[in-house]
């Protein structure tokens, strides 16, 4: 049996054109299939039906790996989007969850039960279409294999309309057929007599003006390009067919150049032996916000997806700085006057030197003439190789060494450079882009000079935005302001919550967030399936980690239901975003009091009705604006509210601790870090070693505290039920208490609000 499912699984992805990566997927669809299949063993039955003592049905079957179009539900869509999104059939639905697809466009596996078959296509049939300029799309080179990347929590690519070829093979299926609604009109079956026809099919059977249009004047080109779709080529070819063709051809050129300077790569005689990766270029319209002057951009990206561990790569990391140390050095900043500066990479992952041999084909549209057969042999790490960003990393790193920089031990992204108390130079390095902050403009002019020097660097000037966070700065009062007031206007438009009426808490009391709440009826689950729950989730989230610790517990807790959310679930999270919706301005403001740290923990008792485990929460606040925060569901079930705030302490002494060793590296002078509790209880229990039947059962680690705080670390004091900033990330809180947590987070109004 072994050796007929590997034959089948090598048959199902040759013909598919899918790469190895998808054999659990044929393994799937292999067993499916000798299972439906009669066999003389069973006297020409099924092994489903001697099984199961049921009749087998073949309705469902479909072939495997060829191309399918799932619906996208109208609550996923706007009025001019298209209504289904091209995908790769993979397995064999059920009532339940429907046919398993792997989305083109977001490059990931879905469920649909609403899905229309092309069973005459493969993924290879679309490549060829695309390169005969039918089909407008971002295809992988599925020779190689699946790209593998981060999804971004921005909204989802448009997928192609359908092609209709004049074939009668198109076939329509829907397992668990719904009501005769708007919603399922494309889930019908279809043949020859009704095939279901596209909004490209409709437009071409309308009669056309032959009048020659004109450009309307009453918007400048520059204008128009802000109100197109992005006016951004999926694909080489689409650049060349556009309007836009030359500068697109400069912004390749430029690309070109860069690579050529570097000594990216050599050209070679391709040996049978090499492994040679495919590339694609992608295709960048930036917009300058000032002048609202685009800005044409190209970037060679090599399909590193294809590259094998061991072989082609050994190790990997991303040089990412923590959101925690960015806070802090901006605090810093704010309360000592110190200059921010940005500055960024324009090819920072071509300065990395690689190890490992590793062979492309010649970029599209830059191939040497005469020389066709050759293959480019990488000298530097280019974008898209798995271990480009560790490379550039290695390479920045003695970089910062040799001129005289050390790196912090807690957070590998933070430098410092420290001559005198007046010539401290501290860099944040997230990935391409970089923070510099000082006390001295010349010394930070210096280090841009040797920045220039070592690689092709952008001077940003003044730091206005990082990772998307606007940093706002009042320098006569001392203030500096974190806001995301913008993203959050785009993720209250995205899932049409623009013109929502606002609340004053994120969480209401009226929601009962329970497993009980998920969807059991049919009609419910299809109600959830059209809601974009888990999209809103990890919108709010971003929003969470970055400047809102406001919402922390309420995104949280709503997370908790993300594999089966339901109604109550859903208006729990419409909830959240009309609390942003009033509350869109507030933002992190630094500079307020004293460069103190001061934190903040408290527990509640089985909150979450469920598991009735206990949520943990703390606090870290300096120079009045909140740097670290965390609400987290407990992972064992407390009997005591002591216990529960013993467990939280342990929680926020770690991080605290963490915060110690980075305040000693950045040269910040505190005696003592001391954690606030409102448990006399917990209190205790932390400073007592003495075991008694209340707490000999608490889990070992959790005890580290008692080390901690022993050996005066870290030291814990009483606070106040009142005054403790922490409660709302514990619990739900009236308006009055969650304004003051708010307060104690240092969640206000800009300088720009507040005039």
């Amino acid at each position: 049996m072994n050796r007929t499912l590997v034959e089948k699984i090598r048959c199902l992805l040759s013909h598919a054109s899918l790469p190895r990566h998808f054999w659990g997927e044929a393994l799937v669809a292999a067993v499916q299939i000798v299972n439906l299949s009669p066999t003389t063993t069973l006297n020409g039955s099924t092994p489903e039906k001697t099984w199961s003592g049921k009749d087998v049905s073949y309705k469902h079957l479909r072939t495997f790996g060829c191309i399918a179009y799932a619906h996208v539900p109208k609550d996923e869509r706007t009025k001019l989007d298209f209504k289904s999104k091209r995908c790769v059939f993979l397995s064999f639905g059920d009532e339940k969850f429907g046919y398993k697809l792997y989305d083109l466009a977001d490059k990931k596996i879905i469920r649909s039960r609403d899905v229309m078959f092309q069973e005459d296509q493969t993924v290879k049939d679309l490549d060829k279409l695309e390169k005969l300029g039918s089909y407008s799309s971002d295809l992988v080179d599925w020779q190689d294999d699946i790209e593998e990347i981060d999804h971004s929590i921005s909204g989802n690519p448009l997928p192609e309309p359908i092609i209709n070829d004049g074939c009668n093979d198109h076939t329509s299926t829907n397992i668990d057929q719904p009501e005769d609604n708007a919603e399922s009109e494309q889930s019908q079956t279809t043949g020859s007599e009704n095939a279901i026809q596209t909004e490209d099919q409709i437009l071409q059977d309308v009669r056309r003006s032959s009048r020659v249009r004109t450009s309307s004047s009453r918007y400048s080109p520059n204008e128009y390009v802000l109100l197109s779709d992005g006016g951004e080529p999926l694909h080489y070819q689409e650049a060349m067919d556009s309007d836009e063709r030359d500068k697109w051809m400069a912004a390749m050129e430029e690309e070109m150049q860069s690579l050529n300077k570097n000594h990216t790569f050599t050209l070679v005689q391709k040996q049978d032996n090499f492994k040679v990766l495919n590339n694609r270029w992608i295709y960048k319209l930036k917009i300058d916000p000032s002048t609202n002057v685009p800005r044409y951009k190209a970037r060679l990206v090599v399909k590193g997806f294809a590259q094998r561990h061991g072989i082609d790569f050994e190790e990997i990391f991303s040089p990412v700085v923590k959101m925690t140390s960015i806070r802090l050095v901006l605090g810093l900043a704010a309360t000592h006057d110190l200059e921010i500066e940005q500055m960024d990479v324009k090819t920072a992952f071509l300065h990395g030197d690689l190890q490992e041999d590793i062979y492309m084909k010649q970029p599209e549209g830059f191939v040497v003439k005469g020389e066709e057969t050759l293959v480019c042999k990488l000298q530097k790490s280019l974008y898209g190789l798995k271990q480009a960003p560790r490379q550039w990393y290695i390479k920045f790193e003695s970089f910062m060494e040799a001129n005289g920089f050390k790196r912090t031990l807690v957070d590998h992204c933070v430098f410092i450079k420290e001559d005198t108390t007046d010539n401290t130079i501290i860099l944040l390095l997230y990935v391409d882009d970089m923070l510099i902050i000082g006390k001295d403009q010349s010394s930070i002019a210096n280090l841009k000079m040797e920045l220039n020097k070592a690689f092709e660097m952008k001077d940003l000037g003044a730091a206005n935005h990082i990772l998307g966070v606007e940093i706002i700065r009042d320098r006569s009062k001392g203030r500096i302001w974190l806001s995301q007031e913008q993203y959050i206007y785009k993720v209250l438009k995205r899932f049409n919550m623009d013109n929502a009426k606002p609340v004053s808490c994120p969480v209401g009391t009226q929601f009962e967030m329970s497993t009980k709440k998920s969807p059991k009826t049919e009609d419910d689950i299809k109600y959830m399936e059209k809601v974009p729950y888990t999209s809103a989730v990890g919108s709010l989230m971003y929003a969470m980690v970055c400047t809102r610790p406001d919402i922390a517990f309420a995104v949280g807790l709503a997370s908790r239901f993300s594999a089966n959310p339901g109604k109550e679930h859903w208006e729990c999270v419409k909830w959240i975003l009309r609390y942003l919706k009033g509350t869109a301005s507030l933002s992190i403001c630094f500079g307020t009091s004293e460069p103190t740290l001061i934190a903040y923990t408290d527990s509640d008792l089985a909150g979450d009705v469920d598991s009735l485990k206990s949520t943990s929460g703390y606090l870290m606040v300096f120079a009045g604006g909140a740097i670290s925060w965390q609400a987290k569901l407990q992972k064992c079930i407390a009997m005591s509210t002591t216990e529960a705030e013993y467990i939280a302490i342990a929680e926020c002494g770690k991080e605290l601790l963490w915060l110690k060793n980075l305040f000693k590296e950045l040269r910040i002078k505190q005696d003592k870090f001391t954690i606030l509790c409102d448990s006399q209880s917990a209190i205790y229990l932390s400073k007592n070693s003495t075991l008694h039947s209340r707490s000999k059962h608490i889990k070992i680690k959790y005890h580290w505290i008692r080390e901690i705080l022993e050996s005066k670390q870290l030291a814990i004091d009483k606070i106040h039920t009142s005054e403790n900033g922490s409660d709302m990330l514990t619990k739900v809180l009236n308006k009055a208490k969650h304004t003051y947590c708010c307060d104690k987070a240092g969640l206000s109004l800009d300088h720009r609000q507040q005039q």
